[in-house]
């Protein structure tokens, strides 16, 4: 599954990605046909969330689109393609509608819009499943590039986040016109 932005395109993760991003980074390469910066993965990822996204791609197998998507400028460069983020959600949506989407950029490549744009194509997809109702993100007070993305995509501050230190967004269903 693949989405495309202006300048984007979101690949969904498989259990075959994730494994290959666990093991081994020139085989992500060729299966996103992108290159993979050598400091791979971005930040605040690391081996025990990429194992979780893996375990949970491979405990629900129906859950296409709702764990990882690696982002690709396909015209980066040279012309060539290259991966420079990943982001996604925290599994398909709970009883009451949420969820969470998360997103990290290769240093190299923030500040420019890109986290915004992935975010919000994400968003659009999640909302155009019917059973959600609510989308949040959670991030540090101190990453304000982080809140900045947030905000720019509609979601609004809702107060403290599941752990001690992280605040939380959302973007609820009716509040979506205000999305820019």
């Amino acid at each position: 599954m693949i989405l495309k932005t202006n300048r984007l395109e979101l690949i969904a993760g498989t259990v075959e990605l994730a494994a290959a991003e666990l093991e081994d980074r020139e085989r992500l390469a060729s299966l996103l046909s992108a290159s993979v910066p050598e400091d791979w993965p971005p930040p605040l990822n690391d081996a025990n969330s990429m194992n979780w996204f893996k375990a949970y791609m491979e405990s629900n197998p129906n859950a296409d689109g709702w764990v990882t998507w690696y982002f690709i400028l396909p015209n980066a460069e040279g012309g060539r393609r290259i991966a420079i983020g990943n982001g996604g959600f925290k599994g398909k949506p709970s009883a009451n509608g949420t969820v969470e989407v998360g997103y990290s950029i290769m240093e190299d490549y923030q500040r420019n819009g890109y986290a915004t744009e992935a975010v919000g194509a994400l968003i659009n997809w999640a909302f155009s499943h019917q059973e959600v109702t609510r989308v949040i993100a959670e991030t540090y007070p101190v990453l304000k590039p982080s809140m900045r993305v947030m905000e720019k995509n509609g979601l609004v501050y809702a107060g403290d986040g599941s752990e001690p230190g992280v605040i939380r967004y959302e973007l609820r269903r009716e509040q979506r016109g205000t999305a820019v």
